[in-house]
């Protein structure tokens, strides 16, 4: 299967079942993975919009911000994941989330 016939697959999920979380984070990841990163983002935060609770898209969106030069949004970004991962009671994620705001602000990235 070719990557354009992946994400053809993952648009079809995603179609039929806008608020499957899995599905809307595939598809985000295999845009990310093809180099839309611009493509990955805004499904990343349609993910978050629909699914808060989500904890793992919010590392994924910052990561995909931060490789679009989006340090800002990239901290926003952490920032909401580690009160999502917060309110889930998950620690690692949260721990994770918030190394990767410590760097992204390392590099300046405003409070």
């Amino acid at each position: 299967m070719t990557p354009e016939q992946r994400l053809q697959v993952f648009r079809a999920f995603v179609a039929k079942n806008p608020d499957d979380a899995f599905a809307r984070y595939s598809l985000a990841m295999a845009l990310r993975s093809s180099g839309r990163g611009g493509e990955a983002a805004a499904e990343f935060q349609e993910l978050q919009r629909r699914r808060p609770e989500y904890v793992p898209a919010y590392l994924m969106l910052g990561q995909t911000l931060e490789a679009l030069g989006r340090d800002a949004d990239a901290a926003r970004a952490y920032e909401d994941g580690i009160a999502a991962a917060t309110q889930a009671n998950d620690m690692h994620a949260r721990n994770e989330l918030g190394q990767a705001l410590e760097a992204v602000r390392a590099r300046g990235a405003p409070r």
